[in-house]
């Protein structure tokens, strides 16, 4: 596979010569002018190296390094800076750039970097996919993670459909992660080098919507001085994320239908079919079959896109989760502000076990994020004060377990001795509070009973 270069330079004719030079070099290049652009191109399943400029209006070099971290950190991006900036690109390598190149620069020497950082990100993908293939906890699970039923039946659809070209339907609550969803099945795809497109049906003016999705020649309309791509065909290869599926006007529907079956697409102002070559993610937060049924969404469109379809839980279906998830996104928000991890009593653990979740998970992150920063107050019961003294202790006591059932990879037997109680005891505790009962059957045989 030709190597591929994300190159992020918003100086037009330094773009189009570096893009040249570089694919007379031998290297796919991909060429936007800013950092929001570009960082809709990236998913942890990037298999190249990214080359942005430093000084860039709007997202500059060093936010979009930090943003794209936050993606995978191991994405190596190379920073081309002037002369002046220098000790700005020591202080980003410290920071986790992989190299940075000072203008003005022999393309050479760019490519050779370029190289280098392409095999490094080869190396670190091929190693995940070992590990993965060894039994380790894969990518998936680290992405969803949760021992809940409702969420093990996720990953194992998610694998199935990820290894396929289909077209995927998901439905869930706000904020319970169906982007994140998404993103994990493009990464698992045989598409994961290439771009991932989110287009937010919602948020599209209705006025230049078709322009959006489908692109424009010159003169297309007033304003449409030169041609360009739409969203559709900026994909190339890849896959689309239509969010908010059931908020697309009617009318546009049947012209996505004829896009999903035929696979091809007409730019406005031209007459000429453009071959697709796309995967679609569909995503919605409300059953598609209510908005056919009040007449806003098209039938034919629906059975188009139920083909295979991923729904991902609300909080409330995997309760015992959520101790455990919410330690995973302390980390992370103490790693994203660079703070020391802050430990969260049991009792509080417990108390978020009880508690309404009507923002779902993007809720609980929001509260590490506070939680990490010192504006919650770990004291609280967040569950709150009024609950029944007896009705908070069996919550702690079903929290701790499922935590300590987590914590073991499901095995029991560390479980009851770390608990300081007895194997009957677990068992029985299991089923009053309706834990997995299969692990229950795993533990015995493990123990030889």
């Amino acid at each position: 596979m030709t190597p591929r270069v994300l190159l992020v330079e918003d100086d037009e004719q330094m773009r189009s010569s570096t893009a040249q030079a570089l694919e007379l070099a031998g290297f796919a290049v991909e060429t936007q002018a800013s950092g929001e652009e570009a960082l809709a191109l990236v998913g942890p399943g990037f298999s190249g190296a990214v080359v942005s400029d430093i000084r860039m209006p709007g997202m500059d070099g060093m936010t979009l390094l930090g943003r794209l971290h936050e993606i995978d950190a191991e994405i190596p991006v190379i920073l081309v800076t002037g002369h002046a900036e220098v000790p700005l690109a020591v202080e980003a390598i410290r920071g986790g750039a992989y190299d940075f190149i000072e203008k003005p620069f022999v393309v050479q020497e760019l490519a050779t970097v370029i190289r280098r950082a392409i095999d490094h990100r080869g190396l670190v993908l091929e190693n995940r996919r070992l590990r993965a293939v060894a039994g380790k906890r894969d990518d998936v699970e680290a992405r969803l993670p949760g021992r809940t039923q409702v969420m093990v039946d996720l990953r194992y659809r998610l694998r199935a459909i990820g290894a396929s070209d289909t077209d995927t339907l998901i439905i869930g609550p706000t904020g319970a992660g169906k982007e994140v969803v998404a993103r994990a099945l493009h990464d698992i795809s045989p598409r994961a080098g290439r771009p991932f497109i989110a287009i937010n049906c919602a948020a599209l003016p209705e006025a230049l919507i078709e322009s959006e999705l489908f692109g424009h020649e010159a003169g297309a309309f007033p304003g449409a001085l030169r041609p360009r791509y739409g969203k559709f065909e900026h994909a190339r290869g890849g896959t689309v994320l239509l969010d908010e599926i059931g908020s697309m006007p009617l009318e546009l529907q049947a012209k996505l239908l004829r896009v999903l079956q035929e696979r091809v697409i007409t730019r406005l102002g031209s007459n000429d079919p453009v071959p697709l070559d796309v995967r679609f993610i569909a995503v919605s937060k409300v059953d598609l079959q209510d908005v056919v049924a009040q007449g806003r969404f098209r039938e034919d469109l629906f059975w188009r896109l139920n083909v295979a379809v991923l729904h991902v839980p609300p909080l409330s279906a995997r309760r015992e989760d959520i101790p455990l998830l919410f330690m995973q996104l302390l980390r992370e928000a103490a790693a994203r502000h660079n703070l020391p991890e802050r430990e969260a009593p049991a009792v509080f653990l417990s108390g978020l076990a009880a508690r309404e979740w009507p923002g779902n998970v993007r809720e609980l992150r929001n509260l590490a994020e506070r939680f990490v920063l010192g504006l919650e107050n770990a004291d609280l019961d967040p569950a709150g004060q009024g609950a029944r003294l007896a009705d908070r202790v069996a919550e702690f006591e079903r929290s701790l377990i499922a935590s300590a059932i987590a914590a073991h990879g499901g095995r029991l037997r560390p479980v009851y001795e770390t608990l300081g109680i007895s194997r009957k005891t677990l068992y029985e505790k299991m089923q009053k509070y309706g834990l997995d009962r299969r692990l229950i059957v795993d533990a015995v045989e493990e123990d030889g009973g």
